[in-house]
Order: C-alpha cells, then sequence, then structure tokens
C-alpha cells in the first residue's frame, strides 16, 4: 500500500469509481482537481472509462500528472440488485475501485455508485474485520456542539441485539477517529428513554451495553430530536429506521433553507439583503445540511459511500473525509472491543426464586 497508517510523508493513494452516481465523471473529475488542490501528497487512481475520463481531465490539466486511469467499459447501474452486482460486477469501474484497496494499490476508495451493490461488492471482496457480521453505513450529523454520528443509515434493514451492540463498537471507534474525540458518548434510538419501552432487540441490546463488559460511555436510550441536539456522540439505530430518519433531516434541510431563500428574494429590498448575506447562507445551509460520503465501517478497508445525486464540493470533501479516517486508528478500536462482545453476548443468569438453594 501507499502509505502507512499515520505517515503524511508518504503518497496516500485514494481509489476513485469514476462513472458511479448520477453524473459520473463530469462532477467526479472536478471533484478530485478540488479534493488535490487540499492535499499535496496525495494520488488518484481513477476507474472507468478512460476517454470520458481524459476528456474531463483535459480541462483540469494539473490533475493529469496526480492520477492513473484504470480502464472499465462496464458500470454497475444504479438500480441494479445487489445479487446481480455481485454476479456480474467484476470488471466494473466499482468492482475496481474496491478491489485496488485488497490488491494494496489504494488505502481508501469511494464511489456515489448503487448503495446495495456498493456493500456487497465492498463485503464479498474485502471481507468482514474482528469477527464482524455485516458492514454498516455511518452518517455525520450537524449538531450545535459538532457533529453526532449515526448509524446504521441504510447498509442493514433488519438487525438483532448483538448486530445494534456491533453497530455501537463500530460508530464509537469512528467517532474519536474522524472527531478527534477521546470517549465519546453512545446512545441507542428508541421511542422513548424509558427503559421498558422498544421492541425486544433494542431492549435487549440496552441491557447488554448496560452491563459495562464492553469498553464504551454508555448513556442509554436516546430519541429522534436527540440526533441534531448532541444529546450524545453516537446514536445507534437500525438501517430502517436509520435511512427514514436522514432522508426527512435532508428533506427538512432542503425545506428550510429554501423558504429562507424564497423569503429573502420576495422583492428587491430583501433580495439586495439576500446578497449581501450570501457567506452567511451558504455557512449555515452547509450547517444543516448532512454530510453526503457515508463511510462503510467493519470492513478490511475503508470504503465511502456518496449519494447519486452529489454534486462538485459534496464528492470533494468525501475523497477528503476518506483521506482522514484511512489514515487513522479506528480499526483497532474495534477489534479491541470486539473481544469483549461474546462474553457480553452471554445472557444474564436468572436469580433464584426466595427459598431456593
Amino acid at each position: 500500500m501507499g502509505e502507512e497508517s499515520g505517515d503524511l510523508t508518504l503518497p496516500l493513494v485514494i481509489s476513485i469509481d469514476a462513472m458511479g452516481g448520477d453524473h459520473g465523471a463530469s462532477v467526479v473529475i472536478p471533484a478530485c482537481a478540488r479534493a488535490l488542490a487540499l492535499m499535496p501528497t496525495a494520488r488518484l487512481l481513477l476507474h472507468g472509462d478512460e476517454p470520458a475520463i481524459r476528456s474531463e481531465l483535459a480541462r483540469h490539466r494539473q490533475l493529469s500528472a496526480r492520477c492513473d486511469i484504470r480502464h472499465s467499459d462496464r458500470v454497475i447501474a444504479m438500480d441494479e440488485k445487489p445479487a446481480q452486482a455481485m454476479r456480474r460486477g467484476k470488471g466494473t469501474s466499482m468492482w475496481n475501485a474496491v478491489e485496488a484497496i485488497r490488491e494494496g494499490h489504494a488505502i481508501a476508495a469511494v464511489s456515489a455508485g448503487n448503495t446495495g451493490a456498493l456493500m456487497a461488492i465492498s463485503k464479498l471482496i474485502l471481507r468482514m474485520s474482528a469477527d464482524l457480521d455485516r458492514p454498516a453505513l455511518v452518517a455525520s450529523i450537524p449538531n450545535p456542539n459538532g457533529v453526532t454520528t449515526f448509524l446504521d443509515v441504510g447498509a442493514n434493514v433488519d438487525c438483532n441485539a448483538a448486530r445494534l451492540v456491533e453497530f455501537a463498537i463500530m460508530g464509537e471507534a469512528y467517532h474519536r477517529a474522524a472527531h478527534g474525540v477521546v470517549r465519546p458518548t453512545v446512545g441507542l434510538l428508541n421511542v422513548g428513554s424509558e427503559e421498558m419501552k422498544g421492541h425486544e432487540e433494542v431492549r435487549e441490546a440496552n441491557r447488554i451495553l448496560r452491563e459495562g463488559l464492553i469498553d464504551l460511555d454508555y448513556r442509554g436510550f436516546v430519541e429522534g430530536d436527540d440526533i441534531t441536539a448532541g444529546t450524545v456522540q453516537v446514536v445507534v439505530t437500525d438501517g430502517f429506521t436509520g435511512n427514514v430518519a436522514l432522508k426527512a433531516m435532508e428533506g427538512a434541510a432542503r425545506f428550510m433553507f429554501d423558504e429562507l431563500r424564497n423569503a429573502l428574494t420576495s422583492g428587491p429590498v430583501t433580495s439586495l439583503g439576500a446578497l449581501l448575506a450570501r457567506p452567511s447562507l451558504r455557512r449555515f445551509r452547509d450547517k444543516i445540511s448532512p454530510p453526503p460520503a457515508a463511510p462503510l465501517l467493519g470492513l478490511n478497508g475503508l470504503v465511502l459511500k456518496c449519494h447519486g445525486g452529489a454534486d462538485e464540493r459534496e464528492f470533494a470533501n468525501a475523497i477528503l473525509a476518506a483521506a482522514d479516517v484511512a489514515q487513522s486508528g479506528f480499526a483497532a478500536d474495534i477489534e479491541h472491543n470486539m473481544r469483549r462482545l461474546p462474553e457480553a453476548l452471554v445472557p444474564l443468569t436468572p436469580a433464584p426464586a426466595d427459598g431456593a438453594v
């Protein structure tokens, strides 16, 4: 691999699916130029249709010297089923981008392609680490104090108690690595904070985390409004609930910004005020909008999923995030707590009845 973890003096190589998502190379290549301007020692592996990539590179000549192209004339469709992608995906731009990690040619991969296909291909190629069952998609949600690490946001629709505990372990390690918090606080998303609320699996996960055999600063149940309030730094849930919550937050953020923009452009006076306030409005938009990239945690390698409609700025931020997390030690933190998981999953021994010997 091009770089040992934590050594910033060696070249950092990131593998890019240049054809995935709604826009393909027309957005990915300008995003690469923007990201590399902030990473002077990094290089990129661009996977996809070489003529299309070179056509975009012609507009960013400074980028060519820091990129290597790996031609692929096949792309996984956004509506392709994961099982089909696994059978027919070899040789596609997404497959090759992930395979570059296993082959030691890159330290991380970024794709805006089909989420289910990316998860299935990544798990097949890289395998799971530390006896984890399945990868989880994690999102960083803005809150008044910084960000809340929120997972799973779509990779696993059905989750039992053991999987929720795995997500807590992965999310805590990721938050420490990505945001520099020594001991992040962790909460389990529920319909209320009372111990008796929620379905059986979430109550069982709460019991396991409460026992303290796993080295986490667990604070119990949290509710939906705690995600953006920053009540805890890591919020854990199943992929169905997490995806619905994430999409609801994204929709609310777009609605708020659009309504504010409409109000500020409703007349000549307000339009002038909006022009003067444009930098502040952009900061407001960036603050309330969830980041577009979600790492797949739990793999033997780092893969980031960028949403399909990502623009140049958003995809560039995903590349920068991949570089930051890839150079951290979060995988070792996950390994440490996973060693305690089998013991923690053993149910409590029932107390003897009165008078029993």
